[in-house]
């Protein structure tokens, strides 16, 4: 086992490549021309489904609190209901099958059965195996699932859990940090890397008034200018939330030793880079950010 120390940034870069690897599916039509067929066709559902079915057949509630950023009535408008028209099996089967059909329209079938897709799916699987399940809602539902037989498939469930992993840290940093929903989708839009305004409210369910009281509660706190911008304590509270996120995504890394994070990093940014000259990703993000 390679116990050499990760140097810093190693964790979140394999983090990083490994989001994309796992985000693909929300880019790609397969999944929504899957549930199509189920009556399902609204794109905000077949999000929620995709990422909601590994729990069984959910209410808002738990939706509600762990994906963080989208509004509550949203989501209640979509869930408990849509498990009506699918159950939640039949949307995992048909997300999986999806993911091998833009795997393999966007690798190519000899890339899908190369041995390094089988070396990447190895090391993420490891990866994922020194995640805790306390305290990490959306891992433990996912992880609650077997990692498929196919190499390439197995890579995606294991970016999944990872994603989901990273995914919940940063959700109880936001948590400690007292900037929840839309206020922490205001301060992250504000900041350098942020996704524009408009953006985030059509794809979260968010109003203008909605908009309005969140940037108000961040100007009460200091965190935010009159207009608009992050101020310096604006500033530093992103960073140390994202700090804090790293912090608590390194034992998947950590796990790995050096040498396994930054070979990880290197697979999977070699097939990113193949998906995305492939036409994977668009111009503008697609998928919404649940948790910023």
């Amino acid at each position: 086992m390679d116990m050499t120390p990760l140097p810093g940034g190693a964790g979140p870069r394999c983090a990083d490549m490994l989001n994309s690897v796992h985000a693909m599916v929300y880019f790609a039509p397969d999944l929504g021309a899957e549930l199509a067929a189920y009556g399902v066709d609204d794109p905000a559902a077949v999000y929620l489904a995709s990422r909601a079915a590994p729990w069984g057949a959910v209410g808002a509630g738990p939706v509600t609190a762990s994906f963080n950023g989208l509004k509550h009535e949203l989501i209640a408008r979509h869930l408990p209901a849509l498990w009506r028209r699918v159950d939640p099996g039949t949307v995992l089967t048909l997300r999986l099958r999806a993911v091998d059909a833009l795997l393999r329209r966007h690798l190519g079938d000899e890339t899908v059965a190369s041995a390094e897709m089988t070396e990447a799916a190895a090391l993420a699987l490891r990866a994922a195996g020194a995640c805790g399940r306390r305290g990490r809602p959306m891992y433990a539902a996912h992880a609650d699932h077997p990692a498929p037989d196919e190499p390439h498939l197995a890579l995606w469930h294991a970016a999944t859990l990872l994603r989901e992993y990273r995914g919940d840290g940063h959700v109880a940093a936001l948590t400690a940090a007292g900037v929840l929903g839309l206020d922490a989708l205001v301060s992250h839009t504000a900041s350098s890397d942020g996704l524009p305004k408009e953006f985030v409210m059509e794809r979260h369910g968010w109003t203008e008034e909605d908009w309005a009281g969140a940037e108000r509660r961040l100007r009460d706190r200091g965190l935010m200018d009159g207009e608009g911008r992050l101020t310096a304590r604006g500033v530093r509270m992103r960073a140390d939330l994202e700090a804090e996120t790293d912090r608590l995504d390194r034992a998947p890394y950590e796990r790995l030793g050096a040498e396994g994070a930054a070979r990880l990093t290197e697979l999977a940014g070699s097939f990113i880079a193949t998906a995305a000259a492939a036409g994977a990703f668009p111009a503008e993000p697609a998928e919404p950010t649940a948790a910023a």
